[in-house]
């Protein structure tokens, strides 16, 4: 299993729709990538490590695929149309990761 998690970060100046990103741009990815996806989860920075510390990310999503070309596969015809939503909800630029999940 393998787990692909987009995480856009915070910063000055970054804005982050967690609301678009849940209700709209979610289901899109759901919707586009079908039976590959194996499961998804939203995540909201609240904090950081220290006592009143900012979050280093606003938001993250992540995405649960059998294999790298399970995603692959189920992502390539769709990216332009969910890449080009980003803009809709966020001006951060986000850092994708791509891990083994072994718990």
């Amino acid at each position: 299993m393998i787990k692909l998690s987009v995480l856009y970060p915070n910063g000055d100046g970054i804005t982050f729709d967690h609301d678009y990103y849940v209700q709209t741009h979610m289901p899109l990815v759901q919707d586009r990538l079908g039976d590959a996806l194996k499961g998804v989860g939203v995540d909201r920075g609240v904090g950081g490590v220290g006592p009143g510390e900012p979050p280093a990310f606003v938001a993250a999503g992540h995405l649960m695929f059998d294999s790298v070309e399970d995603f692959q596969t189920s992502f390539g015809p769709h990216a332009a149309e969910i890449q080009g939503d980003v803009p809709n909800f966020t001006n951060a630029t986000p850092t994708v990761v791509v891990n083994e999940v072994l718990v």
